[in-house]
């Protein structure tokens, strides 16, 4: 078996690692250092799951480090954009509570059920995104003029996406708990 298979995860752990430089970037306002190394961790993403995908790549050590590379990114990045009040810090409250929702609910469910299957959905992903591309344009409007109707609509669709992500998610909980047990569904 190739050494390539575990490149992704290579890739993973350096967006992990690089979480506490772009925070440090971000308080330092070295915005330009912080955008581009906040681009290069989101292409990282992509990539990473691409290469996975692709070539069969994948590993339970993936599977687990890709969303927490994803989630330390985007909660460091806005817990820190939010400090810096560049971000309204009841957008960074309900970004953080739906990721905190989602993870103590499917945790507590699947490991009540001795499964530990949390799986991102089209939506979440749409969600993520979307909060990328949110934390780029705060970032970039650091260093360039960004039209405030530009970032606001981006509030808004980052506050729609990740209620709508939310919601998709409790759902999905629904239906895969009334799959495996017909008997309790209401």
């Amino acid at each position: 078996m190739s050494n390539w298979r575990y490149l992704p995860n290579l890739i993973t752990a350096v967006r992990l690692a690089a979480v506490p430089l772009l925070v440090w970037w971000l308080f330092d306002r070295q915005f330009n250092n912080a955008l581009w190394l906040f681009i290069l961790m989101g292409l990282s993403d992509a990539l990473d799951g691409y290469l996975a995908k692709s070539f069969g790549w994948k590993t339970a050590l993936g599977a687990s480090m890709d969303p927490a590379a994803d989630k330390a990114m985007l909660i460091g990045a806005y817990v820190t954009l939010g400090a810096l009040h560049l971000l309204p810090h009841w957008l960074v409250f309900i970004v953080i509570l739906r990721d905190v929702a989602i993870l103590a609910g499917s945790l507590a469910y699947n490991l009540a059920t001795r499964r530990l299957d949390i799986q991102p959905t089209l939506i979440s992903k749409i969600n993520t995104v979307v909060q990328i591309v949110l934390v780029v344009a705060i970032i970039y409007s650091q260093l360039e003029f960004v039209p405030e109707v530009l970032v606001q609509a981006l509030i808004g669709l980052t506050i729609f996406t990740t209620f709508a992500s939310g919601l998709d998610y409790l759902m999905e909980e629904k239906f895969k708990r009334g799959a495996r047990h017909p008997e309790k569904q209401a």
